[in-house]
């Protein structure tokens, strides 16, 4: 599997991530079969939160894939907290170190490689999340910080006080959920697609040196579910069939490497419990879609040019 850096922490990433937020449908056999197909693939980080399955995901995760010293030199464990189902949110310095310590018994280990502020919480204040991070790096349960679904203005307000460098900010993300792309092309215009609602986050994070997981790489983000064999993008699944046939890959793989073709080397975050498919996508880490390729798919999900 291709790597690449996270952020500038100098953390060597498989451009391909295992999202576990599913791991909860399958039993333990399957589980155990899943991780370890993952690990065959080269696809050995994993995304986790605290509120996947209710934590369950992170307890059959340690429990199929035994956490010894062996396996955890090997892999990298990514988890997050912040969202209270059905209630809120909370950043507080006390419910994120009690979250990462119920993570940490779960998953049966010493440290995160990786922890995320899930979702933006109104009330967070900043201070209290520097003397988090700051307990969290000094006892050496997270190595490496960062947000998910965060605009810039979030960002820049979080590091007034954070000192740790953010190097990760996760966002939804797929070839027709892209207005962080329309955003940047549609500028100076009078059109949906130019209406900035997350700061230029895209530019942002490639200049504070932010790695971008894309999550739900191949949802539709208008509420009818994946795009990949959707009549309501038939010109998309058309040209993802042609090149699906060029590159003999899978659509989804297309889908995976329209992602990775961007210059902001952003890591896709593959949701399926599938084996067949998760290996299947992980083609994608070998494709080079062509500049003309890559616009042929924007156009043909519905965006436009200037």
């Amino acid at each position: 599997m291709r790597t690449m850096k996270l952020g500038k922490t100098g953390l060597s990433v498989p451009v391909i991530a295992s999202g576990c937020m599913r791991l909860n449908g399958l039993d333990e056999k399957q589980a155990a079969s899943y991780l370890h197909k993952c690990l065959e693939l080269g696809i050995c980080f994993f995304d986790h939160s605290d509120i996947y399955g209710g934590g369950y995901c992170e307890e059959i995760f340690a429990k199929t894939l035994p956490m010894t010293s062996s396996v955890r030199e090997k892999i990298m464990i990514q988890s997050k907290c912040g969202i209270l189902p059905g209630v809120g949110y909370d950043c507080s310095k006390s419910y994120i170190l009690s979250s990462v310590d119920g993570i940490l018994k779960r998953l049966r280990t010493d440290y995160l490689d990786v922890f995320l502020l899930h979702r933006p919480d109104a009330l967070m204040e900043p201070e209290e999340v520097a003397e988090a991070f700051d307990r969290l790096e000094q006892s050496g349960k997270v190595r490496v910080f960062g947000v998910s679904n965060q605009n810039s203005s979030q960002i820049r307000l979080l590091k007034k006080c954070v000192r740790q460098h953010i190097a990760v900010d996760q966002l939804q993300f797929s070839i027709p959920f892209s207005q962080m792309i329309s955003r940047g092309m549609e500028v100076n215009m009078d059109t949906d697609g130019a209406e900035d609602l997350d700061g230029g986050i895209l530019d942002y994070c490639r200049l504070e040196d932010i790695t971008i997981q894309a999550w739900s790489p191949f949802q539709a983000g208008d509420g009818t579910g994946t795009y990949l064999g959707n009549e309501n993008y038939s010109d998309l699944n058309s040209v993802m069939e042609e090149l699906s046939d060029k590159y003999r890959i899978t659509p989804a793989a297309v889908g995976a490497a329209w992602i990775l073709r961007h210059p902001a080397k952003i890591q896709v975050i593959a949701g399926t419990m599938n084996e067949e498919r998760l290996a299947e996508t992980a083609k994608a880490a070998d494709v080079k879609l062509t500049r003309e390729e890559w616009y042929r798919l924007y156009l043909a999900a519905g965006h436009r040019l200037p």
